[in-house]
């Protein structure tokens, strides 16, 4: 047990000076008593209480002790385990390929409409979420949080389109492997802004699979040896659609139509690869695809951590005075005593009204 306001402690010599005139009292009276029955001759044999109304004198130093101690703030460290929860680390694909129409209304919103229902899925308690946008290059857009505003803030401003522009050449490729090495890089920066967290880790990767490059077997050998599960998200259908061009400029001709896609074959690979499960919209609801990411990357949690709270143990010492001043109540024998047996009952209201 600590004391938040140690400074107050000094005042328990008050009580124990008073205990200790007390016990000189209490002596006393067994003295005078003892000599009183030696004189004293009748045919009964006379009792004496051991104290007498000084019983009320020591309830009294006793409260007063118990409100001292209370001023000090006492607190104890209890150790509280909970689950650890799980950190999903996003990773969306925000390739030209995204813009596709071959869904409602296209990949991109498609995906994006999907984040919103697993966000609004979660808990946000024992789970933490990252997001990162991925082409050639990852684009890292919300770090690990807690807090649901900071990742609607994202949707609600990047839901209509990818940030990549057309007209750059690197929104062309799908670099998964950057993406999830940057994955990782988030929950190392993470733990060095804030210390090594024991929660699960899982990623969740929305693509088509349209035009992978980078060597993904190098990420997912890295995330196996992270204990990361790698979920994958497929948007698109076999069927596919024409990927939009940038207009051409004049006396240009025409780009080539690139028809795409969804690979889905890639995306199972990789997240077998990953120890994780495939899914895809538009096979399932959304929210059931969300519950079961959820409820299969909680089964693979079995970590717990620990964590110390501080809890008030003042009202317990304000309590106990409380209850010590009225057993002494039943002691009371002069009007001395009922102006003390007041006094203390104001300073423990006045306590009472500073802490409450």
């Amino acid at each position: 047990m600590t004391f938040l306001y140690p400074v107050y402690l000094w005042l328990l010599l008050i009580p124990g000076i008073f205990v200790l005139i007390w016990l000189r009292e209490v002596l006393t009276r067994r003295v005078d008593t003892r000599r009183f029955i030696a004189k004293r001759t009748i045919p009964i044999r006379e009792r004496y209480a051991l104290v007498g109304g000084l019983f009320f004198w020591l309830c009294l130093a006793l409260s007063f002790a118990l409100v001292v101690l209370s001023l000090a703030r006492p607190q104890a460290l209890v150790t509280r385990t909970r689950p650890a929860g799980v950190d999903f680390i996003v990773l969306q694909d925000g390739s030209t390929s995204m813009r596709v129409t071959d869904v409602s209304p296209d990949r991109w919103q498609r995906s994006t409409a999907w984040l919103r229902t697993f966000a609004e899925t979660l808990s946000w308690t024992d789970e933490r979420v990252a997001l990162a946008l991925f082409a050639y290059r990852p684009a890292p857009q919300v770090r690990l949080t807690r807090d649901p505003n900071a990742f609607f803030f994202f949707l609600d401003h990047l839901g209509d389109e990818p940030p990549f522009q057309l007209k750059d050449d690197t929104s062309w490729d799908t670099n998964i492997e950057q993406g999830i090495f940057w994955g990782v890089k988030m929950i190392d920066i993470d733990e060095e802004l804030y210390g090594k967290r024991s929660s699960t880790k899982a990623f969740i990767v929305l693509s088509d699979g349209q035009a992978w490059s980078g060597q993904v077997s190098n990420a997912l050998e890295l995330t196996r040896s992270r204990g990361i599960r790698v979920y994958v998200i497929g948007v698109g259908t076999s069927a596919g659609g024409p990927i939009p061009n940038v207009p051409p400029r004049r006396y240009e001709p025409s780009p080539a139509v690139i028809h795409s896609v969804l690979d889905r074959d890639s995306l199972q690979r990789i997240a077998l690869a990953g120890g994780g499960k495939y899914f895809e919209l538009g096979m399932q609801s959304d929210q059931i695809v969300a519950l079961r990411i959820l409820d299969d990357a909680q089964e693979h949690s079995l970590r717990t951590e620990r964590e110390e709270l501080s809890s008030e143990l003042y009202w317990m010492f304000l309590l106990a005075a409380a209850v010590s001043l009225g057993i002494g109540t039943t002691f009371v024998r002069e009007r001395v005593q009922l102006y003390w047996l007041i006094s203390t009952a104001l300073v423990l209201f006045v306590v009472l009204a500073r802490w409450i």
